[in-house]
């Protein structure tokens, strides 16, 4: 920080410097400072004359530029602000200041004002002498030469010609001249000449009236003379300033044109990279495969540890989970994709009637959905085990296993689940695969493969449409949906064993079908099972039909997923008794005579029903095989 002396001998130099009108630098101040004795810093005088200039200080004619001087950095030049800054040398340390200019009179700083005129006695640079620093280069805009000198104008004027007149005689004069015929009648940008005659008689009136002295009207008229003396260069500049003006703007539009450009050019680009990233990821990754079902596609890792723990296959990613179906990335993608409105669905729907009544919609699917719901079968869930107490759908285990357990039992409680396909939804079906250690991305795909949502047929515009009425769920009719509602109701089997255990029961579920069976003890608990079941079967997602619960003790036939159980498991009589009937008429009146019922293949059927007997009777149902077989010999 420069201390006081410092500060005072700084305002000396800059204030000789100011009143002389030359330009300077800090550099500049600080040689002449260090000349005159004082010990200073260039940094402290370089700070004092800055903040003189921040502060006004210096006037307000004076300005600042930044110039070259082949350092590494550019100082500031201080000059006056009519200066151009390329002509400023290196003073000579020896040469003393120019001589401030005696004030100037009245016309000359009138029109120092209106033109900005510099001061006089400006020093200049001497001819020849070579700029500080570096050469200028050849190619540097050089500044403009300035408009041609012109003499001045002298009008000899003398108070005279102002003298005073009287009303009456001006407006005698007034009345013998032409106002349209004067060149400067009405004329507000120029001062018209004093021997023009309606200017003289408005000069003399003013001079009358006390308005301006005939000194101050010497002066006014010089100061036209001056203007139109200087006039003719006034225009030149203004044209060369408006000419550049419009090199600028043109110039400035057409950098703003250049760099619209190529932003526009940059955002094709941007956009045509963006395209290709899609269609790359397009072809070789499933981000998206519809509302309310994509939100964990990004996660792609999966429990290898586990999968390998039930030899299941090792899938990460949706490009593994394709190769592994022998699917491409977008026959993948279209099969399971979920839209709530479609216009192809990858199912054939139709019905069936119920043993109880109404019909049951089966769901079919097409061929490349097939396949891949069969890999999932063979691959997938065939390996991962179910509970002991579920027969259905599991190999080894089927009706009879189911039934075989209740054998002898004094009471029998059957109870139906509704709705059971439909209930186990998209996301519990997603929730098996991912628990199984497969990632949220592919037991997301694997969720969609095995569930689809019932849909009604409907017709806008002319064109058909599949609109979904509810949630994805498992479609009676693909293979994977047995295999997948085992995996949902385990936690339901486990429950309900324990239950059974607790209570001293036999449990068995085959499907939807739940069956418990016990002694004599079971008949004062009926109450209290059936309602521990239906809370069951409520916190575990599913719904109790109350209309198919069953009660069946001894005095009745007991019966568990079609076969009698009283004594031991197997068909009705009834049933016998009508398959031995048919095949007794049939030696008489023909095979196809006994289709009473009118199956549409009435051999098939029963075909079906005596292997249906055999597998609970074995002894029976051979007997009517070979029954059969003879009367087809026969015919």
């Amino acid at each position: 920080m420069a201390d006081a002396a410092t500060e005072q001998l700084v305002l000396t130099l800059v204030n000789e410097r100011t009143q002389a009108g030359v330009m300077f630098t800090a550099y500049d101040v600080t040689q002449a400072a260090r000349r005159r004795g004082g010990n200073v810093r260039h940094n402290d005088v370089r700070d004092v004359v800055h903040e003189l200039f921040e502060n006004g200080r210096m006037g307000a004619t004076y300005n600042r530029s930044l110039i070259d001087v082949g350092a590494p950095t550019k100082p500031w030049l201080y000059h006056h602000f009519n200066d151009d800054p390329a002509i400023y040398r290196v003073p000579d340390p020896a040469a003393p200041l120019p001589t401030p200019a005696t004030q100037p009179g009245f016309v000359r700083r009138l029109i120092n004002t209106i033109f900005g005129s510099p001061p006089p006695n400006r020093t200049t640079p001497p001819q020849g002498s070579a700029p500080r620093g570096n050469n200028p280069s050849p190619n540097r805009p050089q500044a403009q030469a300035p408009p041609r000198q012109r003499p001045p104008v002298t009008l000899g004027l003398d108070a005279s010609q102002f003298l005073p007149i009287t009303r009456d005689e001006l407006k005698q004069q007034a009345k013998g001249i032409n106002l349209w015929a004067s060149p400067w009648f009405g004329r507000r940008d120029l001062i018209p000449p004093a021997d023009d005659q309606r200017t003289n008689l408005i000069d003399r009136a003013m001079v009358a009236q006390g308005l301006l002295s005939p000194e101050q009207l010497k002066d006014i008229h010089q100061v036209g003379a001056e203007m139109d003396r200087v006039r003719p260069d006034i225009i030149a500049l203004r044209h060369q300033a408006n000419q550049a003006g419009d090199t600028a703007v043109q110039a400035d539009r057409e950098q703003r044109a250049k760099i619209k450009q190529q932003k526009k050019d940059e955002a094709a680009e941007r956009k045509r990279l963006a395209r290709e990233a899609i269609r790359r990821r397009f072809a070789t990754d499933i981000v998206f495969l519809g509302r309310g079902v994509s939100g964990r596609l990004g996660d792609r890792n999966s429990d290898v540890n586990k999968l390998a723990t039930h030899l299941l296959p090792v899938l990460n990613t949706p490009a593994e989970m394709a190769l592994a179906l022998g699917l491409t990335i977008p026959q993948l993608r279209w099969l399971a994709f979920h839209s709530d409105v479609t216009s192809r669905i990858h199912y054939v729907h139709f019905t069936v009637p119920k043993r109880s009544g109404g019909l049951r919609t089966l769901s079919s699917p097409h061929q490349k959905l097939a396949a891949a719901q069969s890999w999932i079968l063979s691959n997938i869930l065939s390996k991962v085990r179910t509970e002991p107490a579920a027969h259905g759908f599991v190999p080894g285990r089927s009706i009879l296993t189911n039934a075989q357990p209740h054998v002898g039992q004094d009471i029998v409680v059957n109870m139906d689940l509704e709705s059971f396909f439909p209930s186990i939804t998209f996301p519990r079906v997603r929730s098996v695969f991912h628990r199984m250690g497969y990632s949220p991305a592919v037991a997301t795909i694997l969720g969609l493969l095995c569930t689809e949502c019932p849909r009604r047929l409907v017709t806008y515009d002319g064109q058909a449409y599949f609109v979904a009425t509810g949630p994805r769920g498992l479609p009676q009719g693909a293979c994977t949906s047995p295999a997948l509602s085992n995996q949902v109701a385990r936690r339901l089997d486990k429950r309900l064993q324990g239950l059974a255990t607790k209570l001293e029961l036999k449990y068995t579920r085959y499907a939807d079908d739940l069956t418990l069976s016990g002694g004599t003890a079971l008949k004062d608990r009926i109450g209290y099972l059936l309602a521990r079941i239906r809370h069951i079967a409520d916190d575990e997602g599913f719904t109790v039909n109350e209309k198919k619960t069953r009660i069946q003790r001894r005095n009745t036939a007991q019966t568990v997923t079609g076969l009698v159980v009283n004594d031991r498991a197997g068909v009705a009589r009834s049933e016998v008794r009508r398959i031995r009937a048919i095949l007794h008429r049939a030696r008489t009146e023909g095979l196809d005579a006994q289709n009473r019922q009118d199956h549409p293949n009435f051999r098939a059927w029963l075909q079906g029903m005596i292997a249906y007997i055999q597998m609970a009777r074995p002894e029976m149902g051979l007997r009517l095989s070979n029954e059969l077989e003879t009367l087809l010999r026969g015919n």
